[in-house]
């Protein structure tokens, strides 16, 4: 094997459940435009694009139009409110933590690559005390591309000094299954996240239904094959 192994990670959906804070920000902005809540049935919509693509949904889910000036300034006060409350609700899912550091424990890399801005995703991560797992974090403006163009995962391995021959992305959406595809890479799937569709759909190399199934056996046997 050419190195170490590297564990790609999603953040919103996969290492954490972050639907309230998200609806509540989301919530907030669609209220000062008279405009009807979302609800976590509406998740899968709205998420997997970071928060600009969010607010759009929402107004389009909604059936009301929305103005390029009008939305960056709605941008600017979701970002507001939702670092004003971060990390609020947002919880890891069950098994996160004890995988995370049986990974680790084996050497192994550990990285996240989320489209969510990246200015969201490190005080989320270090407000629930898991940056410090990570050899890199990559939001959706961290490079000049985003999931599911491969070069936002391939530049993220890079950047924690791993090889993509020796890397496995986990995620929970079309865009991780096809950013790692597109990345020529294994594509671990969790079915607890928000994707639009079932997971089976997207051909993941494999699904694990709860995070003690991600072991570094199980890693090394998807690179090996």
């Amino acid at each position: 094997m050419p190195s170490m192994p590297t564990v790609v990670f999603d953040l919103d959906g996969t290492l954490v459940d972050t639907a309230p804070d998200l609806m509540a920000g989301l919530n907030h902005v669609l209220a000062i435009d008279g405009i009807e809540p979302v609800h976590y049935d509406d998740m899968t919509f709205l998420v997997g694009q970071g928060a600009r693509a969010m607010i759009e949904r929402g107004f389009a889910l909604r059936g009301r139009p929305l103005a390029e000036e009008r939305l960056g300034a709605l941008l600017d006060i979701f970002i507001r409110h939702y670092l004003d409350d971060m990390p609020g609700k947002s919880q890891p899912y069950a098994g996160v933590v004890r995988s995370l550091e049986t990974l680790k424990a084996e050497g192994f890399r550990l990285a996240v690559c989320t489209n969510k801005l990246e200015k969201l995703a490190l005080p989320l991560l270090k407000g629930l005390k898991l940056d410090t797992y990570f050899d890199a974090i990559a939001g959706g403006d961290t490079f000049p591309v985003r999931k599911p163009d491969a070069a936002h995962v391939l530049k993220t391995i890079e950047r924690a000094g791993g090889e993509a021959a020796a890397s496995v992305m986990v995620g929970d959406s079309v865009n991780d299954i096809l950013a790692a595809q597109n990345a020529g890479i294994p594509a671990i799937a969790v079915p607890f996240g928000y994707s639009d569709v079932p997971v089976e759909r997207l051909n993941p190399t494999r699904i694990i239904g709860h995070f003690d199934e991600l072991t570094p056996h199980l890693v090394r046997s998807l690179l090996a094959h």
